[in-house]
């Protein structure tokens, strides 16, 4: 989980975005642009700079692991570590109920 909170909501920052790459043709470069409608929204460059990277990314105009794969991939990796301590368990506690199986069989 993220240590910061999402001080913006999901409708701005894809109208950040947009605003972005609506207007990039008229500076000289894409961080002028971003730093530009950074101080007019309220948020780091660098903050809006990564929206814009992972828009294109899901947009698939950027190499990278789009968003919901993403989510998709850690909901997946979370189960497995689960199964696997589940496992982890039964397979422990199979052969402690067989050790006490093996033990009562063999008392006179």
């Amino acid at each position: 989980m993220s240590k910061t909170t999402n001080k913006f909501s999901p409708e701005v920052r894809q109208r950040a975005v947009r605003l972005v790459l609506d207007h990039e043709h008229e500076h000289s470069s894409r961080w002028a642009v971003v730093l530009s409608i950074a101080a007019k929204i309220g948020c780091t460059a660098q903050t809006l700079n990564e929206w814009v990277k992972k828009a294109e990314v899901d947009a698939g105009k950027r190499a990278g692991v789009p968003t919901d794969m993403a989510a998709m991939l850690k909901a997946l990796e979370r189960e497995n570590r689960e199964l696997r301590q589940a496992n982890e368990i039964l397979r422990k506690a199979s052969a402690y109920f067989a050790q006490a199986e093996l033990d009562r069989r063999f008392k006179p």
